[in-house]
């Protein structure tokens, strides 16, 4: 099962490799921390790892390493802007509860 992007989420991304004037991709990760155990994290590629999955989504890549790709088959990654707030939001199947703060999610 892939990790994919909307189109907005990879035009977003698009846009700030193209304004930081390098990269090659976005690595999606997760780690332990918060209430209820993973959190998610983002870093800009500029040089995959050679045990990194690539996935290819509306031309944008993302890199994801084998420990995290367990945490994260099947989801979605889109960009979205409600009111003054905007931000990449996860859609990920295999998230069984969020925290209350929205930071954190248990599988």
């Amino acid at each position: 099962m892939a990790v994919t992007l909307t189109a907005s989420a990879a035009d977003h991304i698009q846009k700030y490799l193209s304004k930081r004037g390098k990269g090659i991709g976005l690595r999606l990760g997760v780690r332990t921390t918060g209430c209820s155990g993973m959190a998610y994290k983002l870093e800009y590629v500029d040089d995959p790892k050679p045990e990194d999955e690539v996935f290819e989504s509306h031309g944008v890549r993302v890199f994801v390493d084998p420990k995290s790709l367990a945490y994260l088959q099947g989801t979605e990654l889109d960009y979205a802007r409600e009111g003054l707030n905007e931000g990449f939001k996860f859609q990920n199947p295999n998230e069984k509860a969020t925290c209350g703060c929205g930071e954190s999610f248990t599988v």
